[in-house]
């Protein structure tokens, strides 16, 4: 642990730890996150110009992306410009005082830039580097660009998701990113933990198609035993009948009846208690050989009731069933204003908004974890480079003369407009942002091209942009 477990009043599980992010965009993001949230001090080091890329993406809130107060909650910014050997200097000593470096690269591009795990073990031997990238470091497709659209088609989660007679479909959430990043998570807990236990520091690498296979779990299953593609079931289980959204008379609700106590329950509760002795549906396997007529079955019976009837029987009868909210609906339920899940900061430029906090609880060690304002570009500067780089205000004055680092003044996001194209796709916004463009944190053009995150030859070549989710 560093330092500062013995100077900061504990906030989380992982006070003390810190946390050098030169991630960007989400997974690495993410990851960090979780870690500020649990009580890590995260330095998110950005570039001077703009900062991380998802600063750019409306909507905004007093020109505050929503997207960037969302994954980037209780972390210290440093605007950085690491293609002066001054930059890298100092990214070098934040290393020697932080436990854990994230970055989420192409791989090989930290070892050209001089940041690889070899140099920074050297500078401190028990570090833990956390890479996450596409395909991972070794294999025939490591150095293919990928985002999380395509993490999805690749690791089969697109051709389950949907309806037999439509086609493939995406997740709603970025799951490849998502995942990614509670994957990195978990890899840095336990490097911590060996590190405790050993001393030794860890070289994590994390590949975000390996990561969504991960969670394929039973899916992937039926395959290795069956040699059978599980199919797309829309909102059906591949397995359990009833399982899935049913209609009432006002809507839908969802049922999941994934045992067998549930359905005799639910069964009484329609008032078909003969539905449990019927031969036809007694056992899970009878229920998954006659899906067809029971999913008929019950959804002429819900349709006899609204949901509001259903929920208040259902809930009598100890049924798991819910019906189906909106964003708003689901932010605004009761559970979550009980649990106080909304949490509400005070952001420099935002005002007061309102985040997702940690789903974690520590009940009799940390009853409400900390939530700190997502940070203004470059609004911790002076703070991190005089506390942890060793620098007197007269060398961070030379290095704001010198460009290396802005003042807070000159650390202001700026939304380039050119970068980001609104288009309208099924009456929906869809962004569309230049690959070329996301090459700003951390790197010039000219030295991105030259560690090899971007082809050069211009807009006829393929681009060829670091693994960035």
């Amino acid at each position: 642990m560093t330092e500062a477990a013995n100077t900061e009043k504990r906030s989380g599980p992982l006070s003390g730890v810190r946390v050098l992010d030169l991630s960007r965009v989400l997974a690495g993001p993410f990851c960090s996150m979780i870690l500020a949230d649990l009580g890590a001090e995260v330095i998110k080091i950005e570039e001077i110009g703009g900062g991380d890329q998802t600063r750019t993406i409306p909507p905004f809130v007093n020109g505050e992306s929503h997207y960037f107060l969302a994954i980037n909650r209780n972390k210290k910014s440093v605007a950085l410009d690491a293609r002066t050997a001054d930059g890298r200097d100092i990214l070098l000593k934040l290393v020697t005082n932080c436990d854990v470096v994230i970055e989420n690269f192409r791989p090989g591009v930290m070892d050209r830039l001089g940041l690889g795990y070899a140099r920074l073990k050297a500078l401190k031997p028990d570090i833990i580097v956390c890479s996450i990238s596409g395909f991972g470091a070794k294999g025939s497709m490591r150095d293919k660009p990928s985002f999380d659209l395509v993490t999805q088609a690749l690791s089969g989660v697109m051709s389950i998701n949907g309806y037999p007679d439509g086609t493939p479909t995406k997740l709603g959430l970025p799951l490849g990113d998502l995942g990614g990043g509670l994957w990195a998570a978990i890899g840095v807990l336990a490097a911590l933990n060996e590190r405790h236990a050993s001393g030794r520091g860890a070289n994590i690498d994390l590949s975000l198609l390996e990561g969504l296979m991960g969670l394929l779990g039973y899916l992937a299953e039926i395959f290795l035993v069956t040699g059978e593609n599980p199919g797309r079931m829309g909102n059906s289980h591949h397995s359990i009948v009833p399982y899935g959204l049913m209609p009432v008379k006002d809507g839908h609700i969802v049922l999941a009846l994934h045992v067998g106590s549930f359905w005799r329950n639910f069964c009484r509760a329609i008032g078909r208690e003969d539905l449990i002795s019927n031969p036809r549906y007694r056992t899970v396997k009878d229920r998954h050989h006659n899906r067809t007529e029971l999913e008929r079955l019950i959804g002429e019976i819900m349709m006899t009731r609204t949901g509001a009837e259903w929920q208040e029987i259902l809930d009598a009868a100890d049924v798991p069933h819910g019906p189906v909210n909106n964003i708003g609906q689901a932010l605004n339920q009761p559970i979550i204003q009980e649990r106080g899940f909304l949490r509400e900061t005070e952001h420099p430029t935002a005002g007061k908004i309102k985040v997702l906090g940690s789903p974690l609880r520590f009940r009799g060690l940390f009853e409400e974890l900390r939530v700190d304002p997502p940070p203004l570009l470059g609004e911790h500067t002076r703070e991190v480079l005089g506390n942890m780089a060793g620098l007197d205000d007269a060398a961070i004055t030379r290095l704001i003369t010198a460009g290396v680092t802005p003042t807070p003044e000159q650390a202001v996001t700026k939304i380039r407009a050119e970068e980001i194209k609104p288009s309208v796709a099924d009456g929906a916004m869809a962004l569309e942002i230049n690959p070329d463009d996301v090459l700003d944190t951390l790197l010039g053009r000219d030295e991105a091209e030259d560690a090899g995150l971007i082809a050069t030859g211009g807009p006829a070549d393929s681009p060829r942009v670091s693994t960035k989710n």
